[in-house]
This record gives C-alpha cells, sequence and structure tokens, in this order.
C-alpha cells in the first residue's frame, strides 16, 4: 500500500471513528435532560474532582510500570521517567490523534526503530499489556455485577458469571505460557497491578460520583462504569466518546436509576482522561533518541 493510501485510510478511519462518538453522543444528549445534566456537573465539588484526577493518574502511573515490566522481559530497558513521557505521549495521541499515529502504533514504531527490537516482540508487549488490563477490567466488572442491582433481575445468569469470573485468570496463565513465554515471568506480578490499576480507575469514578450525586446506588454506578470501559476497548470512538455515555445511559435506564448521573460521571471522567492526556505534549519535546532509554546489556 503507498503511503498515499495509507494517509487517506487513517483519514478514513479517523472521520469515521469522530463520527459514530459525535452520533453517539448527539443519541445519548437528546434523551438526557439538559439543563439537569449541566446542573449536575456546574454543582460538582471541586474537592473531590480533585481526588478523581489524582486517583486516575496514579492508575495511569502503574499502568506505565507494568507496560515497562513487558518491554525489560523483551529486552528493552527504559528509566522510568523516559517511559512514563512515552506512556503519556502515547495517551495523548490516543485521544487528540485517533486514527493516525495512535498511542500504541507510536510506542512500536518508536521502541522498534531506536533499540532494533524486532517489531512482532515489541507489538506482542504492547498487545499483552492490553490484553492484562482487559482481563482484570473483565473480573472486576463481574465481581461488581454480582452484588449489584444486575443480579437481583438477571439471577439465571449469576452461576455463569461466577464460572466465567474464576475461569478467566487461570485462562489467561495458560494463553501467557502457550504464545507469550516471554512475559511469564512478570505473570504474577503483573497480573496484580491490572487489578490495582482498575481498582484506581473505580476509586477516581467513586470520586466523581461522590463530587456530583449522594451515594444511591453507588454499586450499580461502579458497575456500569467497568461495563463502559470495556466498551471503549472498541477502536470506534475517539477516546471512548460516545461509548461510555450510551452505556452508562442504556443500563441506567435498564434499572430506572438516573441517567443524567451517569451521563455526567461519564462526561467528568473523559474530561479528567482529557486532562491528563495533555501532559503528553511535555513528551513532544524531548528527542526520540534519548540516551535515557539503553538496550538490555548494553
Amino acid at each position: 500500500m503507498t503511503n498515499r493510501k495509507k494517509n487517506i485510510s487513517k483519514l478514513l478511519k479517523t472521520l469515521a471513528q469522530l463520527a459514530v462518538s459525535v452520533l453517539a453522543l448527539a443519541m445519548v444528549l437528546a434523551k438526557t435532560d439538559m439543563p439537569k445534566l449541566l446542573d449536575i456537573i456546574r454543582k460538582a465539588n471541586p474537592g473531590d474532582l480533585l481526588l478523581a484526577l489524582v486517583f486516575f493518574n496514579i492508575s495511569k502511573i502503574i499502568n506505565a510500570l507494568r507496560l515497562n515490566r513487558f518491554f525489560r522481559d523483551i529486552g528493552i530497558e527504559l528509566s522510568m521517567m523516559y517511559n512514563m513521557k512515552l506512556y503519556y505521549l502515547g495517551m495523548f495521541y490516543n485521544l487528540f490523534l485517533p486514527g493516525g499515529v495512535g498511542g500504541d502504533g507510536y510506542k512500536i514504531y518508536i521502541l522498534q526503530k531506536n533499540h532494533g527490537i524486532k517489531l512482532i516482540n515489541v507489538f506482542n508487549a504492547v498487545f499483552w499489556d492490553r490484553l492484562c488490563g482487559i482481563i482484570a477490567l473483565a473480573v472486576l466488572s463481574i465481581g461488581l455485577l454480582l452484588p449489584s442491582t444486575f443480579a437481583l433481575k438477571l439471577p439465571q445468569f449469576i452461576p455463569y458469571a461466577w464460572g466465567i469470573m474464576l475461569a478467566l485468570y487461570p485462562l489467561s496463565y495458560l494463553l501467557n505460557r502457550l504464545f507469550y513465554k516471554q512475559f511469564l515471568g512478570s505473570f504474577a506480578i503483573t497480573a496484580w497491578e491490572s487489578m490495582l490499576i482498575q481498582l484506581t480507575q473505580v476509586i477516581s469514578a467513586f470520586f466523581i460520583l461522590k463530587a456530583i450525586s449522594p451515594a444511591h446506588h453507588a454499586l450499580d454506578y461502579l458497575a456500569i462504569f467497568l461495563i463502559s470501559s470495556i466498551a471503549t476497548v472498541l477502536p470506534i470512538t475517539v477516546g471512548g466518546a460516545g461509548a461510555r455515555e450510551v452505556t452508562f445511559y442504556y443500563l441506567l435506564d435498564y434499572l430506572s436509576l438516573d441517567t443524567n448521573t451517569g451521563v455526567a460521571l461519564s462526561l467528568i471522567f473523559f474530561g479528567i482522561s482529557a486532562v491528563s492526556a495533555l501532559a503528553g505534549i511535555l513528551g513532544r519535546t524531548w528527542h526520540e533518541k534519548s540516551s535515557e532509554a539503553t538496550i538490555s546489556g548494553n
């Protein structure tokens, strides 16, 4: 494929993601009581929002440390500062340059180019990092769903939920052992880190909820938050915008809970993500061949 065709393909992907985000948001906002939604956001407690911002970034720092473990497993040694800059720059690209470079694509390109590691090895490290996050997210989601109102409404699914939750980590270990042996030595610690990443994001969501609403049905809102996080993994929207709001609206409507509060939580969380990702701009001034990064063994 020529460079021109690649650029056209990236542009079309970006436009498609923007279109899906805009349409999804428009659909949700058209069904939402806008004056009430804006009033909820306007009256949000700043102190709780600050704590939400802090815990969100704690989750991202832990995520960056986990990813760096996988880089070390394939022979790339990055200093903590270099790795953190690279991670936040990837966040910035994911949110503000969707469909183009992309954060994961940028990290793969830079590390393969600067360290002479096989492209497939760098790709596997980034992919396995993502997969570990999704597995932990699924386990924690089910863990919160089991004591929630969903379990009361859908009791027939409880045995299946327990079965899936208990099987996910054994299956992920088997997958690790069969196809990603280079990361097997890090399995135990990165499994704990993955859970910690999701827990700190749930704490961030809890403080947003606390900032905008009394803590009634908090477990339901947080369970839906995790489900909406799974929805944002699909690369069909810009930074998950639209996908999370649609998930919140329809699941809260199913539970007969206040949809305005859920949509407000979702929008504020996206705002916190965007503000945090702006730190990645600082990484753009750092030279790609920084002497801080060295190949393992050099």
